[in-house]
């Protein structure tokens, strides 16, 4: 039988009653991963973390963040307290979704975690399928889903892609002395994009260029060029497409040339500091929090997130997995793509912001409104990069 969100919140809650300070390494892990934490979010945490959170409390990572503003390889896992009850249903949602996600289904298109907000303690799965498929999906989901409840939304017409565009001035690069920033416009062969914030690759120890992959006509961008049109009217180059994730739908690019790539985004003020994980995207959607982005086409915009460790199947014959769904379609237009949202740093909002994700997409279609792209988490666990 499937572990009970209750029955799990039970064991985090006492979970402090079976740690003391003196605990070694593998007995810690083997306690904590009995009390229903995964050995991956557990190696990121230690006893102390355990023993300073308040009764029916517990410590998740909610961020990598850098110790030093100045130094991109300082980044550290960042705890917080959060309650018992709601981080046992969040799990079991994501481990429902993780199932559902790996399952053949015809007529499956997408679906997403909605992590609930604290005080009503609930979480639910977004779900998004063919019409003439929903009475199969419904079936099925009555088998995985056990305590966590379910929305699913039939969808038709994917092939009446809205061609509508932003009609405004570009946002472009205007202060590059010290490297260029996110949000401004960038250059492809087949057209423009958005450049996102300074991406670190670990095993270069250099900061990348990045934006969307999708920008690039050819099936295999590597070694295909960027450039930056800049507002005196000249087009400098940045660099040359290093590696290429058409999946995730983003490119690294290596600076060829003076320029470099900066930690700040245009007009958000402050500097890039980290990036948010994905219970810690979960808390800021249970806060209420919204998100922000700077494209190079629309500028400014922040709305609320729509979910989380979402699958997405819209697009290609493959399906994109750890994306991040958040805003309206309008926040979206073509250029946008390759921007980042972000949020301010929740412990030092003075200073800098975290990003959340990539914008690459947007729906187009009747009934549901919101833009999405791959999170910055899926991309430190699947490729190492940081912000």
């Amino acid at each position: 039988m499937p572990d009970e969100p209750e029955n799990r919140t039970h064991r985090l809650a006492t979970l402090r009653d079976r740690l003391s300070p003196d605990m070694d390494r593998r007995t810690f892990l083997r306690t904590v991963a009995n009390a229903g934490y995964g050995l991956g979010i557990a190696s990121l945490l230690g006893v102390e973390d355990f023993l300073a959170v308040g009764d029916g409390e517990v410590p998740v990572v909610t961020a990598l963040a850098r110790e030093d503003p100045d130094d991109p390889w300082s980044t550290r896992e960042r705890t917080k307290s959060v309650p018992a009850e709601w981080y046992a249903r969040v799990s079991k949602a994501f481990e429902l979704h993780n199932h559902l996600a790996e399952t053949s289904i015809t007529g499956y298109l997408g679906s997403a975690v909605k992590p609930g907000t604290y005080d009503r303690g609930t979480a639910s799965i977004s779900i998004e399928a063919s019409a003439s498929e929903i009475g199969r999906i419904e079936d099925l989901l009555q088998i995985l889903v056990d305590g966590v409840s379910f929305d699913i939304e039939a969808i038709d017409d994917l092939d009446e892609l809205d061609g509508e565009t932003f009609e405004g001035e570009p946002r472009l690069a205007t202060d590059i002395d010290d490297g260029v920033p996110g949000g401004v416009r960038c250059q492809t062969e087949n057209g423009f994009a958005t450049l996102a914030p300074a991406l670190y690759h670990p095993n270069e120890q250099r900061a990348f260029f990045a934006t969307a992959e999708h920008a690039y006509s050819s099936d295999d961008p590597v070694g295909a060029p960027l450039s930056l049109p800049h507002e005196e009217g000249e087009t400098m180059d940045l660099g040359t497409v290093r590696y290429a994730h058409p999946v995730e739908d983003i490119v690294a690019i290596e600076p060829t040339g003076e320029l470099q790539p900066a930690s700040r985004i245009d007009g958000a003020s402050t500097q890039v500091l980290g990036q948010f994980t994905r219970i810690g995207l979960a808390d800021l959607a249970a806060r209420g929090e919204h998100l922000e982005k700077m494209g190079a086409e629309t500028g400014y915009s922040s709305g609320k997130i729509e979910g989380i460790d979402a699958v997405t199947c819209f697009t290609s014959d493959v399906c994109r997995t750890g994306q991040l769904r958040w805003g309206e379609e309008r926040d979206l237009t073509d250029g946008d793509s390759g921007s980042v949202t972000y949020h301010r740093d929740p412990e030092n909002p003075n200073d800098g912001v975290l990003v959340a994700g990539f914008n690459n997409a947007r729906t187009w279609w009747p009934g549901q409104s919101y833009v999405w792209g791959v999170s910055a988490y899926r991309l430190t666990n699947e490729y190492g990069y940081h912000f």
